[in-house]
Formats: C-alpha cells, sequence, structure tokens
C-alpha cells in the first residue's frame, strides 16, 4: 500500500502535496490512521462492525416510491420561514 507521487513539469510543491493528500485520500489511509490512533479492544471492534452491519430500523410513512409521495405543501409550493423576515434585509 505504498503511494507515490511523481512531480509533473511545473507542479509547485503545494500541488504535489495536495495530490498526495488526495490519493491517500482516496485510498483511505487517512481513515485507517484515525482509526489506529488509539488502542481499540477486541470486543469494542466486534461491536462497532456488527452496529455497522446491522440494517437501520425504518420510520412508519418514510418509504418513498418515487415522485408520488409530495408532502403535506404539494408539488412547486413554497416554504413558509419559521420567523418573519427583517424588512432590512439581514440574515443573521
Amino acid at each position: 500500500m505504498s503511494i507515490r507521487i511523481k512531480a509533473r513539469s511545473g507542479e509547485s510543491v503545494e500541488q504535489m502535496l495536495r495530490r498526495f493528500k488526495k490519493l491517500c485520500e482516496k485510498e483511505g489511509l487517512t481513515k485507517d490512521v484515525k482509526r489506529k490512533q488509539n488502542y481499540e479492544k477486541p470486543s469494542e471492534r466486534k461491536r462497532r462492525d456488527a452496529r455497522r452491519h446491522e440494517p437501520r430500523p425504518v420510520r412508519p410513512g418514510s418509504e418513498r416510491q418515487g415522485s408520488e409521495r409530495q408532502g403535506a405543501r404539494g408539488a412547486g409550493a413554497k416554504r413558509e420561514s419559521k420567523r418573519p423576515r427583517s424588512p432590512r434585509g439581514g440574515g443573521f
């Protein structure tokens, strides 16, 4: 699992480092390093794996069939904001 980067013509060190980081992320190396940063007991690892592989519970009414479900507002209706807009137009 070695990652090698060759310098391209006219490429700066910053660009090369950015390319290296992207390759590491794509390989899952950074995720693996973060996971192995602290010791994890085998029982905790098994529990985490079991939790990851168990199916998620389905909430009632959350199953959608494509575009059949449109919600309470209907198709194309504008969403009402929770608080009134300021006459000055300031967002925050």
